[in-house]
């Protein structure tokens, strides 16, 4: 399992790397202009460190990649995904992950990044795709539903967040100083957590 985690993360990285200019423009847009030059950053140090050492479990790679993220990642979002990637190395596990881990891990990482960024839903920020995502996730497991379809529903939540910052006036961070000038565009912050839970529920699918 840590292979293929480690996989997974290099896979994430990459598609961060891609869209580094996508989410530049996007941040231009509403705050410094550097989301995506940071994660990019980030990412790319994490894929150095991840090809350079072998794993004996999952939490390792969490962890590592919580400390590097945190370290090299500058504004708010580096501190951000690490606090949520510290917390999901706490309780994740190195067996086939059911519906019930994929809910705790999704709230421990809710939890960081609320406890970071004192943020809600509904503030134009990176919780906007990731709780709605949680959220179908519990929905799925109470209602019974298979692995592969619950985690289908999930990615198509996260989507329907993040699209739905557009519409949204942000209230946290940098483009907060915009007021009502923010209501139009994509939250940056929003897109990189769909693109990573996009290429982690792709990776984990197959």
């Amino acid at each position: 399992m840590a292979n293929k985690t480690k996989k997974l993360f290099l896979k994430t990285a990459d598609v961060i790397i891609e869209n580094k200019e996508y989410l530049t423009e996007l941040d231009a847009a509403i705050g410094d202009g550097d989301h995506g030059i940071n994660l990019a950053r980030g990412f790319k140090k994490l894929k150095e460190k991840l090809k350079k050492q072998s794993f004996e479990s999952r939490n390792e790679i969490f962890k590592l990649t919580a400390m590097t993220l945190i370290s090299n990642v500058g504004g708010a979002s580096g501190p951000l995904y690490g606090t949520a990637f510290l917390n999901i190395s706490k309780v994740i596990s190195d067996n086939q992950l059911d519906l019930d881990d994929l809910v705790e891990i999704a709230e421990e990482a809710i939890a960081g990044i609320q406890k970071r960024g004192k943020a809600e839903a509904g503030e134009k920020t990176m919780l906007d795709t990731i709780i709605p995502a949680a959220e179908s996730l519990k929905q799925s497991r109470d209602n019974k539903l298979d692995l592969d379809t619950a985690l289908s529903d999930c990615l198509e939540s996260a989507a329907e967040g993040m699209k739905n910052t557009i519409e949204m006036q942000a209230t946290k961070g940098r483009a907060s100083y915009l007021g009502k000038r923010s209501i139009g565009h994509q939250d940056p912050g929003a897109t990189s957590a769909y693109l990573m839970l996009k290429t982690f529920i792709k990776g984990y699918s197959k």
